[in-house]
């Protein structure tokens, strides 16, 4: 085995960060497979190398006995102790038997075996990079596109956006930079896995912490997102501190935040509510911008019904069912919204009830309203 192989392992090892003892186990398993193959070797043989002398030596390993059944794999008492005279009855005695013309058998085995390990440690080191990047944003350049998927170079993997990952309204051409949401990476027996997202609330929730610090520190945390990509969503924000403003912190000095985020999406359309512990004032918040007037909670069905003011009505229902179905899924509470006059129709309001008024719980109420920039 000449030096150059030795220096070939050392320069993978440099270049690749491939660990110098994973090439050689595999090298070495390959000499092994190889000698067995050509030379009907048992299975009691072990591969010695020599990088200064830039060498390999081939031994079997034979138990001593006092009379010989197997000679392949068993040696008598005096013959090995021509080798050593220690040695004795149950011993393990390694032999030399490394044949004349091993060199170029040995090569094209160790040529095979050593491009698939080289392969496979590749791939264990972008598994690595990669893995610790899920539900992370990361940035890529489109490759190509065909009808189901979007193709991403995310550096040293390509990923495949999927066509229920992406965003209806966006239009994806070759070489445009994206930002895509990395839901999940697997080793599989292809190789590293990546998959990736432009529709998934966690992208919304990745692109709030790069823009809003307070949300990054801690300060401001997301309680929950519904999104309905590339057209709305709604995000509710609390922060512990009455002296912070969570809402306030995440739209931005005129609005310079929250329209990074919509920019980003290609304008879509982003609504920011303050979370409460208190259904009252969490679901009313989660339907803005349409104003409530009452809310009455069924805690036993999970349920509220929403009163609002008749003219307010389609604004709070939203265009299709829109603003209530984010906002059900936004607080978790299901949701049925009536008019003034037909919750009076059914003796749910009465004129000595005191309505809800959300600028009492917040008295800047155009910050929780559509932030349509």
């Amino acid at each position: 085995m000449s030096s150059e192989l030795f220096q070939a392992i050392n320069l993978l090892e440099e270049e690749k960060g491939i660990d110098k003892e994973v090439l050689l186990e595999a090298l070495e398993a390959a000499l092994i497979s190889a000698y067995k193959k050509n030379f009907k070797s048992a299975n009691n043989v072990s591969v010695l190398f020599d990088e200064e002398k830039g060498a390999m030596d081939i031994y079997a390993q034979k138990t001593v006995v006092e009379e010989v059944e197997d000679e392949q794999e068993e040696i008598t008492l005096e013959e090995a102790r021509e080798i050593n005279l220690q040695y004795n009855i149950g011993d393990i005695v390694e032999i030399e038997v490394t044949p004349k013309n091993f060199g170029r058998i040995a090569a094209q085995a160790a040529k095979q075996v050593v491009t698939q390990r080289v392969r496979e440690a590749e791939r264990g080191i972008i598994f690595s990079e990669y893995q610790d990047r899920e539900d992370d944003v990361m940035t890529g350049i489109i490759q190509r596109v065909d009808p189901n998927y979007v193709y991403v170079d995310l550096g040293k993997i390509e990923a495949k956006l999927a066509k229920q990952e992406q965003i209806v309204t966006e239009e994806y051409h070759v070489h445009d930079r994206i930002k895509v949401y990395v839901t999940k990476v697997e080793n599989t027996n292809k190789g590293p896995q990546i998959y990736i997202s432009r529709s998934h609330p966690g992208l919304l929730k990745r692109l709030f912490e790069m823009e809003v610090p307070e949300i990054y520190g801690g300060i401001v945390e997301v309680k929950s997102i519904s999104r309905e990509a590339g057209d709305r969503s709604k995000i509710s924000v609390y922060a512990s501190d009455e002296e912070i403003d969570p809402v306030g912190s995440c739209v931005g000095p005129k609005g310079q935040r929250v329209q990074a985020v919509v920019d980003e999406l290609n304008g879509e359309k982003i609504d920011i509510v303050e979370w409460s512990e208190d259904p009252v004032i969490y679901v009313s918040n989660a339907l803005s911008p349409s104003k409530v007037l009452k809310v009455i909670v069924d805690e036993e069905e999970n349920s509220t019904t929403v009163i609002v003011p008749d003219y307010q009505l389609s604004l709070a229902i939203g265009k299709r069912g829109q603003n209530a179905r984010l906002a059900a899924k936004l607080t978790g509470w299901k949701i049925d919204i009536k008019s003034e006059t037909v919750a009076r129709e059914e003796g749910l309001l009465r004129d000595e009830d005191t309505f809800f008024d959300s600028e009492e719980v917040k008295e800047d109420e155009e910050d929780d309203f559509l932030l349509d920039l």
